[in-house]
């Protein structure tokens, strides 16, 4: 379809953003963190500021995990959770005295620092587009004027099912639409959370750049749509443009792009911007840009 007729005839925007990296990135670098927690609860993993062996460590633990629990341990019934405190025991397995365990009180804090803000900080320029998103009245002030009659917004991830949870602790409003969930909602308040819904590479089994992760997100939007009591026939969900957000060219522009999805590369520090590769790649320095995309 020509560019200017789809301009016409599409007024709805289904957004949708990936999670760590895109929206929210760690505070401090997780290996430092690992060492720092781990010295304080006994368990001496690092040589001054040499990280290099806890993070090698940490890369075979999760590796070998991932190979014998797949997809974060759902595969084969052991739960994110789990699969995580396995990833933990095994990292500082190598650093431990003769006779020493891990203790739990350090899994347990490991396991609360990165499921909440508290691992975290949101990128600045996160809040402000769904504080402008939230208001009509915000969408017409900015330049130029947001552009869509209705925004629906939703997340895909590679992730277990932290993400839902660590969204919510910076504010933010989500609900609990995910994949297979069969949450019940209440209609009214369906379009109307900051984060329509979810899509986890956990719930899907499958990761980006695979399409079927992105057409469960349309089906995510369907369902949406019928929870907030509007038709969800096709020709509905098709008078949505889709965009796709993410820091990664492979797993999230070219990824959408191949699921017959428009896309766009946030590169908040301008790494990719003499790089080769994307001079064929949309991108954007900062999540307000948003508001001048169009469809092309």
């Amino acid at each position: 379809m020509h560019s200017t007729q789809r301009l016409l005839r599409r007024k709805n925007l289904l957004l949708v953003f990936d999670a760590f990296g895109t929206l929210y990135q760690p505070n401090s670098p997780i290996p430092t963190q690992y060492g720092k927690i781990g010295l304080r609860h006994g368990v001496d993993c690092q040589r001054g500021d040499d990280t290099g062996p806890l993070k090698n460590s940490f890369k075979r633990a999760f590796g070998e995990e991932s190979a014998a629990n797949p997809n974060y341990g759902k595969a084969t019934g052991l739960g994110a959770e789990k699969w995580w405190a396995n990833v933990i025991t095994n990292t500082y397995q190598p650093f431990l005295n003769f006779g020493q365990e891990v203790p739990q009180a350090l899994i347990s804090e490991l396991l609360t620092r990165y499921s909440t803000s508290e691992g975290y900080d949101m990128y600045p320029d996160v809040k402000p587009l769904f504080s402008m998103l939230r208001s009509k009245g915000a969408q017409a002030s900015i330049q130029p004027p947001w552009r869509w009659e209705k925004t629906v917004v939703g997340i895909i991830t590679n992730s277990d099912d932290r993400v839902p949870g660590i969204l919510e602790s910076f504010g933010l409003k989500v609900g609990s639409r995910r994949v297979g969930s069969g949450a019940q909602r209440i209609a009214s308040a369906s379009v109307d959370d900051d984060i329509s819904f979810v899509v986890l590479s956990y719930d899907v089994g499958f990761e980006k750049p695979d399409r079927r992760i992105f057409d469960a997100a349309t089906e995510m939007l369907r369902e949406t749509l019928a929870e907030s009591g509007e038709k969800a026939e096709k020709q509905d969900v098709d008078e949505f443009e889709k965009l796709y957000v993410g820091d990664s060219i492979e797993k999230d522009y070219l990824g959408a792009k191949r699921a017959g999805w428009d896309a766009l590369v946030v590169d908040r520090q301008g790494t990719h911007q003499d790089d080769e590769a994307t001079k064929q790649v949309d991108v954007i320095r900062n999540l307000g840009a948003l508001s001048r995309w169009s469809p092309r």
